[in-house]
């Protein structure tokens, strides 16, 4: 497989790159990996080679799949509105390069795999969603969805599309858990809120092992008819878009999780951050701590894939 990924040094893009490549290197099959970057003398791995956005836009290499995982992070800072253009700017800018490659590409990619986020959604509350539910509009399902239209555009050249939304994803390299790590460790970590808001997270590993399945799935033409029944997205043509929910199958409460964190790091959790305080400090960023979404893998598991890790209690203690 020869697979060039955006964001590829990034919390996901730099675990998907060791997983393949071990996962390669055990069955003895050809890997290259090539990562898309702004900066070429960024550190990378030795048997990972660099690409930047110039030589991308004249080269005449072939792809077997890209995979869009470029973008900034939402929950890094406040959305001013000067924010929210970077993390839309972030976002189009490298899928417009890529929908470019692909337009001039006499070998076309076998599959694109663009990111997104359950962000799409909207706020819904503990109303169970998966990938055929409706959504409610707000920034976060603006964001996303103006990303997924862009690299939905990849199949009017031919190349089949997968979309990948992903909750709140769980090890402590970073994310969210990295962002708690400290003032949990400090014992002044809590609950925000009133707690009872759903979190839908997923571990790292089974967002990578989800990611290959996905990948791997597609290459050999291994998708049914019934994988494809609640997940496929309108396109113009007749090449598939198909959209995946990358969560667990059991999302928790934001009590549950602090009290789970608290628990796994033996510290306690006695503080809480009210909604008023967190709403001061945030803006209107604040909705990705207060509101909950309840966000269910149903594709993921029509199509077949197992969990290794579907408790959050797993995901914490097989770190």
């Amino acid at each position: 497989m020869n697979i060039l990924i955006s964001g590829g040094s990034g919390f996901l893009g730099s675990a998907f790159s060791r997983e393949l490549m071990t996962r390669y290197r055990a069955q003895d099959k050809a890997l290259q990996i090539t990562w898309l970057t702004r900066d070429s003398s960024q550190a990378h791995p030795d048997d990972i080679a660099m690409m930047t956005y110039d030589e991308f836009a004249e080269t005449d290499k072939s792809f077997d799949v890209i995979l869009n995982l470029a973008g900034a992070g939402i929950a890094d800072s406040r959305w001013s509105d000067e924010r929210k253009e970077t993390l839309l700017a972030s976002r189009v800018k490298p899928t417009e390069s890529i929908l470019a490659f692909i337009a001039r590409s006499s070998a076309k990619p076998k599959l694109l795999v663009s990111g997104s986020a359950i962000g799409w959604y909207g706020t819904q509350g503990d109303k169970p969603l998966t990938e055929n539910s409706d959504f409610k509009t707000d920034f976060a399902h603006k964001l996303c969805d103006d990303w997924e239209q862009l690299a939905l555009k990849a199949t009017q050249y031919g190349v089949p599309v997968a979309i990948v939304r992903t909750g709140v994803v769980i090890h402590p390299e970073g994310g969210m858990l990295g962002k708690l790590l400290t003032p949990f460790k400090m014992g002044v970590g809590g609950q925000l809120g009133d707690g009872k808001q759903i979190m839908s997270w997923v571990s790292r590993e089974d967002w990578v092992g989800a990611a290959i399945f996905i990948i791997e799935k597609h290459l050999t033409d291994n998708i049914s008819s019934q994988d494809m029944q609640d997940n496929t997205l309108k396109t113009t043509n007749d090449k598939p878009a198909l959209v995946y929910n990358f969560t667990a199958p059991n999302p928790v409460t934001n009590h549950t999780f602090t009290k789970a964190l608290g628990s796994w790091l033996n510290r306690p959790t006695f503080f809480t951050l009210p909604e008023f305080l967190l709403k001061l400090m945030f803006g209107e960023m604040s909705t990705l701590l207060i509101d909950g979404q309840k966000v269910l893998p149903q594709a993921l598991q029509n199509a077949g894939y197992t969990f290794k890790q579907p408790t959050l209690k797993q995901a914490l203690e097989e770190q």
